[in-house]
């Protein structure tokens, strides 16, 4: 809605004056944390930015300031006539996120604040595959208690708190993982097993937060895309028109279970021939004979690059397997662009050409160029920064939600 418009209830009516304030207080503090921090936004500049009036800005600003969203450095040049203006940023301390991730060999936690800056970060390596759900959680737990204490004394206050999973967590149902096949979880609701009532996060499908984190930190600028990532499984997320698509019931993403070879081999969901099979981490480290301790996308990483003949081999049968899916989601979906996250991001040497391949030769009803799929800059760390920014961005989208000083 532009700027200064009437918005409207439901009934029709004319907004209440708390609506609209909350409106432009999350319009005054989203244009500040748009700019770069270095362009010394002053109160006059955020006017002319947004439309409102500059006293209606000042207003906003001092209750941004109150609720320690914003700060006001040293007085800023502006170039013009008159007293200059101080310059506003995004405070680098005060209202933060608490990502957390529960993987199949690792945990992690990280804390990031409203700049979208990671403050804290911490990982730790776990086989969690077949460990009893509280017992995870608890660790995890832990690990998020020590992210937050190191954050404590860096001037952040955590407001609110997300967790990564590698499976599917229903729209209808908040707060339950029905199924996480690759942990052994089934029906497990991460409140009956957090140690701290207080701090419970809210559970989210890994992939998704990985797609989420590629829309606000990716770079890109893409507003239809699909994100597809690796680690023991395969997942894939949508982000249509700038927002995350779910489907009717939230198991919106299921790329790894696609059937590439409709009788191949069989899959643990009981299905044949799905991608997982032939593209999953699990699957490409057996093709190129690698089994052993440490970061297997490291040590397969290391072997490619060495031109091992395996490796290379089980990477090339694995992006034909991926380009062969993508393109039916590309066909189907007509996004503006692929994205390789996660374990795919630092494989993207040897799996590319692959998959670029396979899209050339299956995306022929409409244009399609080379350099609409590429690597994720973000990684392996896509799924926890994006649980932090959860929080964030939301705080920034209404910024009521932070305690008033």
């Amino acid at each position: 809605m532009a700027v200064g418009a009437v918005s409207r209830n439901p009934e029709g009516g004319p907004a209440s004056q708390q609506a609209m304030r909350r409106q432009n207080l999350a319009v005054v503090l989203g244009t500040i944390a748009g700019q770069s921090p270095l362009s010394g936004l002053s109160r006059a500049d955020v006017a002319g930015l947004t439309g409102l009036t500059r006293a209606a800005v000042s207003s906003l600003v001092d209750e941004l300031i109150g609720r320690g969203a914003l700060t006001e450095a040293e007085t800023a040049p502006s170039g013009r006539v008159g007293r200059p203006g101080r310059a506003l940023a995004v405070s680098d301390s005060g209202p933060a996120g608490l990502g957390l991730e529960v993987g199949v060999t690792h945990l992690g936690a990280c804390v990031v604040d409203l700049r979208g800056e990671a403050r804290v970060w911490r990982r730790v390596e776990r086989a969690n595959a077949g460990r009893p759900a509280g017992e995870v959680l608890a660790e995890v737990a832990a690990l998020g208690a020590e992210a937050q204490a190191e954050a404590d004394g860096l001037g952040l206050r955590v407001e609110g708190r997300v967790l990564a999973v590698p499976g599917v967590v229903p729209s209808a149902q908040p707060g339950l993982v029905e199924h996480a096949p690759n942990l052994g979880w089934h029906a497990v609701r991460p409140a009956d097993h957090w140690p701290d009532p207080e701090t419970v996060p809210e559970p989210e499908n890994e992939a998704n937060l990985g797609a989420l984190a590629e829309y606000w930190q990716g770079g890109h600028g893409a507003e239809t895309f699909v994100h597809v990532s690796a680690e023991a499984g395969i997942g894939a997320a949508l982000i249509v028109d700038g927002q995350l698509f779910r489907g009717a019931r939230g198991f919106a993403g299921e790329l790894g279970h696609i059937p590439v070879h409709p009788d191949g081999l069989p899959c643990s969901c009981g299905s044949r021939g799905c991608l997982e099979q032939y593209a999953g981490e699990a699957a490409v480290l057996r093709e190129a004979g690698l089994v052993g301790e440490g970061d297997p996308v490291a040590l397969l990483a290391g072997r490619a690059g060495a031109g091992d003949r395996a490796a290379l081999r089980a990477l090339e049968r694995a992006g034909r397997a991926l380009g062969l899916a993508l393109a039916s989601a590309v066909n189907l979906v007509d996004p503006d662009g692929l994205v390789l996250g996660g374990a795919y991001a630092e494989l993207a040497d040897w799996l590319l050409p692959a998959v670029r391949a396979e899209l050339a030769a299956r995306v022929t009803v409409r244009p399609w160029p080379s350099e609409a799929l590429r690597p994720s800059l973000l990684g392996r760390r896509g799924a926890l920064l994006g649980a932090a920014l959860v929080t964030t961005r939301q705080l920034i989208a209404d910024p009521t939600r932070l305690p008033a000083a």
